[in-house]
């Protein structure tokens, strides 16, 4: 095969292949060529490829026909819309659609947290199995360990680190569904036992008033997004034993992927709280300032996840792929 005989008599179709391949709303004709061309073309490359080789050519039909193959079946790529389209639709949804589970175990997390700051606070041989009387002065008098842990450290830093912490807390709940959820339970007791710890030693030394304006301004997100991810691995381990009429590969393929995109949403989440954490608690804000801020952040997730969650889902949102995206499944009988 003569190969500058076979370009010049094709020259004009890959030309027309291209320009058809680069057009974003062709019209009902120009949509039958640019098939037609497809399927020839591709044609012409098996041939180049099996009768006269040619590097240069055959890099330049194959990336036509790539492109092509991008234009007839519809491809796209991720951008910032899907980014968007996270934040606005799918996040809140999936919040919204989880609510069931993660409202309960912060209510039973923040019952468990006063009734541990009761026991602490109003029995002194608690206060003492958990560590010498000197200690506990050190720990919480004017200055000392609970109120030099949001000044010691430069706030950038301090951020991160906050940030890196929580969010393996998260992870460890999100990633603990997978083992029916029991390990979950484990992290939410600790993480609500050192809280109820430190209330109840505060409130011990009558200093409540001073720790609780430390810790609202950043722990009202903060504690949020953790019992969000708890109620979320909870969820996943509960699919394992009742899929619903699903298969449960299928129930926990569509669970764990919404999961895995929670994840990331909280991770933002924990980021706003960190920041709050190491730039807005130890600031010279009056308390009830500082109180606000974090009590309008608070009500700013909570409208986030369950009025434009709401409104999300009652599209048919649920936090998993986009449709175009998922894989087809065969139909399971209820």
């Amino acid at each position: 095969m003569d190969l500058d005989v076979f370009v010049a008599t094709h020259q004009g179709e890959w030309a027309r292949l291209d320009a058809l391949a680069k057009k974003r709303r062709p019209t009902g004709e120009e949509a039958d060529e640019l098939v037609a061309l497809y399927q020839r073309v591709t044609g012409h490359l098996a041939k180049v490829q099996a009768a006269a080789p040619d590097p240069t050519l055959e890099g330049r039909l194959t990336s036509l026909v790539s492109r092509a193959r991008d234009a007839v079946t519809g491809s796209r790529t991720s951008g910032w819309r899907d980014v968007a389209r996270y934040y606005t639709v799918s996040f809140p949804a999936a919040l919204y659609r989880s609510r069931r589970w993660w409202i309960p175990v912060a209510v039973l997390s923040l019952v468990a947290t006063a009734v541990i700051a009761w026991w602490v606070a109003a029995h002194p041989e608690v206060r003492n199995s958990v560590a010498a009387p000197d200690a506990l002065r050190e720990m919480t008098r004017p200055g000392g360990a609970y109120e030099a842990y949001y000044s010691d450290r430069p706030a950038s830093s301090f951020a991160a680190q906050v940030w890196t912490n929580n969010a393996w807390i998260a992870v460890q709940c999100l990633l603990y569904g997978v083992v029916l959820g029991l390990p979950v339970l484990w992290v939410l007791w600790s993480n609500v036992l050192n809280l109820g710890l430190g209330v109840g030693l505060m409130a011990s030394a009558g200093r409540l008033d001073i720790f609780l304006g430390l810790l609202i301004p950043h722990g009202l997100l903060e504690l949020t997004a953790v019992f969000v991810a708890g109620g979320l691995g909870l969820r996943l381990g509960w699919t394992i034993v009742d899929p619903g009429p699903r298969s449960r590969a299928t129930a926990l393929a569509e669970q764990g992927r919404s999961i895995i995109g929670m994840g990331i949403g909280l991770a933002t989440v924990l980021a706003v709280s960190g920041v709050l954490e190491a730039f807005v608690t130890p600031s010279g804000l009056p308390t009830w300032a500082r109180i606000t801020i974090g009590a309008l952040a608070e009500v700013a997730f909570l409208f986030y996840a369950l009025v434009l969650g709401r409104k999300a889902a009652a599209t048919g949102e649920t936090g998993d792929l986009e449709a175009a995206d998922r894989a087809d499944l065969q139909p399971v009988a209820a």
